[in-house]
């Protein structure tokens, strides 16, 4: 897409809801489909999904920080919801979305831009038809744990012409 072209953000859902969650992320990884903003913004990238499962890799910068100097714990919540989320989507049918109801984060550790590459890594818990459970967490280069988090998402089934 050239800068000249603007970005239908409803369009390109509508085209990612015609595909299961499993196929809409992988077709984002290949680069087949604009990554969402949020994740361009805060700088995080999906590096890998499965069944169940998504990962996320981090940079933290100096343009999340708080007035102390540390990255905004909005970071590590954000990176938690969207690798929940993602390992909840994985396990969606083609015309099936699904929302956060809910996301507890814990923070483990303090991050700085010092940090380096983080991780963010979310798995499935309990898949019902209504309700998916999730477990997040976030590491180091070193593998040490710097959040861990639940996420409970709702799934959104299309009923007629309005969804809920």
């Amino acid at each position: 897409m050239s800068e000249s072209e603007s970005f239908d953000a409803q369009a390109a859902a509508k085209h990612l809801m015609g595909m299961s969650g499993l196929e809409a992320l992988r077709l984002m990884m290949a680069g087949n489909h604009p990554p969402p903003s949020i994740s361009t913004t805060l700088g995080f990238y999906l590096a890998e999904v499965g069944d169940g499962r998504a990962l996320f890799i981090g940079e933290p910068s100096d343009r999340i920080l708080n007035p102390l100097g540390i990255v905004h714990g909005g970071y590590a919540l954000t990176l938690i919801d969207s690798c929940t989320g993602c390992a909840a989507h994985t396990t969606l049918p083609a015309g099936v979305s699904y929302t956060t109801v809910e996301t507890k984060v814990n923070f483990v550790r303090a991050m700085t831009p010092a940090t380096g590459q983080v991780r963010a890594e979310g798995v499935v818990v309990a898949r019902g038809r209504t309700i998916i459970t999730a477990e997040g967490k976030i590491t180091d280069s070193r593998g040490r744990l710097l959040a861990h988090g639940t996420s409970t998402l709702i799934v959104l089934r299309q009923t007629g012409k309005n969804e809920q």
